[in-house]
């Protein structure tokens, strides 16, 4: 149970302190925003990630035949543009949720018109990339299904 200020019964507990509202929001947005500053200011950023290329010759040199050399790069750069994609969507949604706090704080019929504009576009991108991510998570599931089915057959 909760006493009147928001801590446990008889002042126990360390919810007393819990802040609520657009207040708390605009607090936690400005902790984002600061630490979003960090995170793209240094290593773990969009702009350093995407640089961050190594070549197919740094495997095993670039001239010999080497299939798991070849096969290590293959998945190096998927894994790498993983990445590029996912910090890219982590800054799209921070914004996002900077959009909405905004409107939390002045009221969505406030908002610039602009700004609604990109919450929406950032918001229908989002979706399209769950939507993507689905359909290629349910073309990995229907391969490995199929690659059991010749499986059992040859077996």
């Amino acid at each position: 149970m909760l006493d009147a200020e928001g801590g446990g019964v008889g002042g126990s507990g360390g919810a007393s302190d819990l802040e609520r509202g657009v207040g708390a929001l605009k607090k936690f947005h400005q902790q984002v925003v600061a630490l979003l500053a960090e995170f793209e200011g240094g290593e773990g950023g969009t702009a350093k990630i995407a640089e961050q290329r190594v070549s197919r010759g740094s495997f095993s040199g670039s001239n010999l035949p080497f299939a798991e050399a070849d096969g290590f790069f293959s998945q190096y750069n998927r894994v790498h543009a993983s990445l590029v994609s996912l910090t890219k969507s982590l800054g799209d949604q921070i914004e996002a949720l900077t959009i909405g706090v905004h409107a939390a704080d002045v009221g969505f019929d406030n908002v610039e018109e602009e700004m609604r504009q990109r919450f929406h576009a950032i918001q229908g991108q989002l979706k399209s990339e769950r939507r993507r991510d689905a359909a290629e998570q349910q073309r990995g599931v229907q391969a490995r299904d199929n690659d059991t089915a010749l499986s059992t057959e040859l077996g």
